[in-house]
């Protein structure tokens, strides 16, 4: 890829699952933390904290070329789908506005 076109560098590490590194399950939800611009790529299942993965930002993006889309998607917000192939739907992360109302 010659132009990578998100806030953070290919080799920067992402949060992912075992699911979909070792077993090919399908990205679902991700999500742009507001506060350090990190990436999170999950499953539809609330994650067990022994499935958490550190990988490559790129090695995700190859797994999933439609998460070139979400490039854009702001700091704070989540983009969701309910199958491999629909379209993505992006809201604020409401655990974003959770933590934004602790803030003194």
């Amino acid at each position: 890829m010659n132009h990578w076109p998100f806030d953070q560098p290919p080799n920067c590490a992402v949060i992912t699952l075992r699911q979909i590194i070792e077993e090919g399950a399908a990205i679902l939800e991700v999500s742009h933390d507001a506060d350090d611009h990190g990436w999170q790529f999950m499953t539809a299942d609330e994650p067990a904290e022994e499935d958490l993965l550190l990988v490559c930002f790129s090695h995700v993006v190859e797994r999933d070329a439609s998460l070139l889309e979400l490039a854009d998607l702001p700091p704070g917000w989540i983009a969701k789908r309910a199958t491999l192939g629909e379209r993505w739907v992006r809201e604020m992360n409401p655990h974003e506005e959770e933590f934004d109302d602790e803030l003194p």
